[in-house]
């Protein structure tokens, strides 16, 4: 059992903290200088730093886990993997992930119910349920598991169907449960209250409009990712910067971390 799965376990016992998502060395270290108490990987994020579409196998398992590996090495924080579908459609796949991950001294990591097959891009219930019991069972006492239903980010609307998925998760033994897209705060509510006393992570916020982490705290989210957001936010930085820069207007670099802040953070 690592210290990081105990200082990421104690995290969601209580309060709501948020959990942004690096995507290098770079951002990583600069997150955590901020203060944050726990970091997550983006697979949209790292997707996108290299150049490729972000999707189910974008990026391969080998990849994921050393991106969030040297998160972990680099800031010393618990850091939770996204490692999407667990990397294959069998529950094999998902406790290999699982295992992968542990070894590469994760604290947390989640597990997808996405297929990445557009005809049908959620696993059937049955087949959903029997991947997050494998996972959780590689995981139990090691690693936290969050288990996490996609049907909101592929236009199955059915709060029904995520809360039942999601209760089914965690009976499975996942020990966080998430459904990104959710399209409101009632929505929220709903899914915090059907799960509940199991801790519930949110992605920044309701589609309907975000709003401040304290709204989300009184609904009883335990945990708000940010996903490829932090991303978007710092490629909006390079859009305006280079705006400025086309108009001549070499002082809009003033103010941003130089190289010797970034230097010495990385070795640290």
């Amino acid at each position: 059992m690592s210290e990081g799965f105990e200082r990421f376990r104690a995290l969601h016992q209580s309060g709501c903290f948020v959990m942004p998502n690096p995507w290098d060395g770079g951002s990583a270290v600069l997150m955590a200088r901020e203060g944050f108490p726990a970091l997550a990987s983006t697979s949209a994020g790292i997707a996108w730093a290299m150049g490729r579409l972000d999707g189910l196998a974008a990026v391969s398992r080998e990849e994921a886990i050393a991106n969030a590996a040297m998160i972990t090495r680099l800031t010393g924080l618990p850091v939770n993997g996204d490692l999407e579908d667990g990397f294959g459609p069998a529950p094999e796949d998902c406790a290999a992930t699982v295992e992968a991950a542990i070894e590469s001294g994760l604290a947390g990591l989640g597990i997808e119910d996405t297929t990445a097959d557009p005809e049908a891009p959620i696993h059937p219930f049955d087949a959903a349920v029997r991947r997050l019991e494998a996972a959780a069972k590689a995981a139990k006492g090691r690693i936290l598991l969050t288990g996490r239903t996609d049907n909101f980010l592929h236009g199955r609307n059915d709060l029904d169907d995520t809360i039942r998925r999601l209760q089914a998760f965690a009976e499975a033994g996942a020990d966080v449960l998430y459904a990104p897209g959710l399209p409101d705060m009632d929505s929220i509510r709903a899914v915090v209250m059907a799960v509940s006393p199991k801790p519930v992570n949110v992605v920044m916020g309701p589609r309907s409009g975000l709003v401040p982490l304290s709204v989300l705290a009184e609904a009883g989210v335990r945990r708000v990712s940010i996903g490829g957001g932090n991303y978007r936010h710092a490629m909006g930085a390079v859009v305006a910067a280079s705006r400025a820069l086309m108009q001549g207007d070499l002082a809009v670099l003033n103010g941003v971390p130089t190289g010797a802040e970034i230097s010495a953070l990385l070795r640290r």
